[in-house]
């Protein structure tokens, strides 16, 4: 099968989440990467699609030239992966869709609630294909939990807690110009959220993707523990939800010793699950007055999995970011059911809704806020 072309908006040189996505779309070969515009920088634009093997005539000097441009050639890009920096991902998807371009964005969905809005009328009125890259719900197991949730293996949930623990900000790099810290701790770029925007993100979408259920109101308690930040490094937030269940999200970037620490935990009337991204290969099942298991991806006890390789090889974030490349390829070859499960607009409006809903919490000593998604 002939892979699908790929464009590319952002992610140049020395970008960490744009190499990321390269080796993903990859990976399962249905992506090839052809067109760029890698940086707002001609020259480092230019150089980063010599080296990452893109050709000069289809490397662009900005978003809006290469929109443009590939929607007029006949052998024009099927889809383009926005891998800038937050407050640039909704002037550069919406040239895309306005040019009937599927776009393929990185999280979260925009920098502010108004960028958001504009972004959702553009994917609304265009009708463009429009999917975003949670790619934690591409690991197996979360898939496994989530179906065991949407089954009632754990009864009706009462208790959910997650965590995304970190500790490369504990010191003020930004201060010293490395560029990920740079941009990711300034609010005109990240936009109002700085840990709760980068992790707290993606905590918040596994609690939804795994329960069904986004949480309807939120106490947060933000915190900068590194002098001179101007968003907070640290989070603690409790959640409340329709259905009665009630919890806890710990989201930091200053916590010493911990390197990528995602963890979530669900507890309902009949059983309990517990995941890390660390380990992300096993998840134990604890289900009442029973001795706990473990459950490992393709092994025993686990359902159809979003998998490539026999149980005991490790698969992780490369591959949850590829499973993801590949299930919106199977999409934009005409099977819908194939992207099912991929994030989209919703899931970026939810993440936005829970930024604003914890800093104005915050902001209000913890005061209860609804997180309002229209």
């Amino acid at each position: 099968m002939t892979p699908l072309k790929l464009g590319m908006v952002g992610g140049g040189q020395g970008a960490f989440i744009g190499a990321v996505h390269r080796m993903a779309a990859r990976l399962d070969g249905h992506w090839t990467l052809v067109a760029s515009a890698f940086s707002s920088d001609p020259a480092r634009s230019h150089a980063s699609a010599d080296e990452f093997g893109v050709s000069p005539d289809r490397s662009y000097e900005g978003f809006d030239e290469m929109a443009v441009t590939e929607a007029a050639r006949e052998d024009g890009i099927d889809a383009v992966s926005i891998v800038t920096p937050n407050h640039l991902h909704a002037r550069a998807a919406i040239a895309f869709l306005n040019a009937g371009i599927p776009v393929i964005c990185d999280k979260p969905l925009t920098a502010t609630k108004e960028q958001a809005d504009t972004l959702a009328e553009a994917v609304r009125r265009t009708g463009t294909p429009f999917f975003l890259t949670h790619n934690y719900t591409g690991y197996p197991l979360i898939r496994e939990a989530r179906a065991m949730v949407a089954r009632g293996d754990l009864g009706r949930i009462r208790v959910v807690q997650a965590e995304y623990a970190q500790d490369w900000l504990a010191e003020p790099l930004e201060a010293d110009g490395q560029k990920q810290a740079a941009w990711r701790t300034d609010p005109a770029r990240s936009g109002a959220g700085g840990a709760i925007g980068d992790i707290g993100t993606h905590a918040i979408n596994l609690v939804s993707f795994v329960t069904g259920e986004p949480p309807a109101a939120l106490s947060a308690d933000l915190q900068t523990f590194v002098a001179g930040r101007r968003l907070d490094d640290n989070a603690h937030i409790l959640l409340r939800f329709d259905s009665g269940a009630r919890g806890l999200l710990w989201a930091s970037q200053v916590a010493v010793g911990c390197e990528n620490g995602l963890r979530l935990r669900v507890y309902g009337e009949k059983a309990g699950l517990e995941w890390a991204q660390e380990d992300p290969n096993r998840m134990k099942l604890s289900a009442l007055g029973q001795p706990a298991r473990w459950l490992t991806r393709a092994g025993p006890g686990t359902g159809s999995l979003a998998t490539r390789i026999p149980a005991g090889h490790p698969e992780g974030y490369f591959e949850a970011f590829a499973t993801l490349y590949s299930e919106i390829a199977g999409f934009l070859r005409g099977a819908p059911e194939a992207a099912h499960l991929v994030p989209g607009l919703d899931d970026g409006i939810q993440g936005l809704a829970f930024i604003e809903a914890c800093v104005a919490s915050s902001a209000e000593q913890g005061r209860w806020r609804a997180v309002k998604l229209a």
